[in-house]
């Protein structure tokens, strides 16, 4: 028998080469040389230079300060389909590489399926007027846009009605929605237009069984911004604490603790830290990365050791989560997965008008890092 004595970055760099070309590597996450590093037991810099292999071979690209993904594959025959794109992401200090995870899941389905997307007709339009607005919607009805892939905001009242008056427009230009991600801002909103976003209860409940599986008995979730995604989230944290008390016995109470939003991040940070080291909780479910990473850094600041006193898990594997030794856990959104169902629902809106809202969820991935893993032996899903 031959022995492959090539490098071991040549060996890896191969495997995931025959992982890309057979289409079994398209879910939209980066690839960082930590988690190459983690799957295949060898060093940070072993892995960086598989990654330069790839990138010579056109394979991935790098994105200044978001990372390395796939290369765009050749498009397909365009199908003469036009769809417009509006984003409402959250602005902050994370807003390029948020709004960087949901397009690129678009561009790739573009690609592959062969459509325009439309970036410019609803851009900027939260402070447009209302009669600009439906101006706009008219415009890109005359330039071919046969609907809107719409992710509302959840900032505040007054961006839900922004949001309001965009929908608005759109209705009355006749032009479909297909909401991303969240319903829009609002307690025990109903759905009102379709719906295509990542399983948020799922999420939320593998995050907390995680942490119990980790040894955690006072687990908590912090809560974002009243909207459907982090209703979500919580409501699989809920059921996996129920789940976890009704098998095994466990006397872990629920606690929620809302993320201030009246205050700057820093002090919002310093609150949450205070009800978590009071609470004595040794477990925390945030509802989004960057709530994650405040919490951390600020716990390291009280002396307090991650994840040896209080593991942390965070959601949408944010780059930065992946940037420093101290990794944070997280629930990765399936981009491209989402934005294909969602042309599959906008297909069958345009054909059929007056069907009922429906709403389409998605599995993501557990990603476990050292903000959660003290024991060396746990599992990495």
């Amino acid at each position: 028998m031959l022995l492959d004595r090539s490098p071991k970055y040549l060996a890896i760099s191969r495997d995931i080469e025959a992982l890309i070309r057979t289409g079994r590597w398209k879910d939209g996450a980066a690839l960082s040389a930590r988690r190459i590093a983690e799957e295949h037991g060898v060093s940070v810099v072993t892995a960086s230079r598989a990654l330069q292999v790839l990138r010579d071979r056109g394979l991935i690209q790098t994105v200044e300060r978001l990372g390395s993904y796939l290369a765009p594959a050749a498009p397909v025959a365009a199908t003469g389909e036009k769809w417009a794109v509006c984003f409402r992401v959250t602005p902050g200090p994370w807003y390029q590489a948020s709004l960087s995870t949901t397009r690129s899941g678009f561009q790739e389905m573009a690609r592959r399926q062969g459509v325009v997307l439309d970036t410019e007709t609803f851009e900027d339009g939260s402070r447009a007027t209302v009669a600009e607005l439906r101006r706009r919607a008219q415009r890109g009805v005359a330039a071919g846009v046969g609907g809107v892939f719409f992710l509302p905001s959840r900032l505040s009242v007054e961006s839900a009605q922004a949001d309001e008056a965009t929908l608005d427009a759109c209705r009355a230009s006749g032009l479909p929605v297909v909401l991303i991600e969240r319903n829009l801002r609002g307690r025990g909103r109903p759905l009102e237009y379709d719906l295509v976003g990542t399983d948020d209860v799922d999420g939320g409940f593998r995050c907390t069984r995680h942490l119990l599986e980790q040894g955690r008995r006072r687990v908590a979730f912090v809560m974002g911004s009243p909207t459907s995604s982090h209703e979500g989230r919580l409501a699989g944290y809920l059921c996996a604490l129920f789940q976890a008390t009704s098998a095994e016995g466990l006397a872990s109470e629920p606690l929620v603790f809302e993320q201030p939003s009246e205050v700057p991040s820093k002090a919002a940070y310093q609150q949450l830290a205070d009800r978590i080291l009071a609470d004595r909780v040794d477990g925390v479910v945030c509802f989004q990365d960057y709530t994650a990473i405040g919490l951390i850094l600020e716990l390291l600041t009280r002396g307090v050791q991650v994840p040896q006193d209080v593991a942390l898990t965070g959601f949408d594997d944010l780059p930065i989560g992946d940037s420093f030794a101290l990794g944070v856990t997280t629930y990765a959104p399936p981009a491209e997965a989402v934005a294909e169902e969602a042309l599959n629902v906008m297909r069958r809106r345009v054909a059929n008008p007056a069907a009922p809202p429906v709403k389409v969820l998605v599995p993501g991935r557990l990603i476990v890092r050292e903000s959660s893993r003290f024991a060396p032996e746990a599992p990495v899903d």
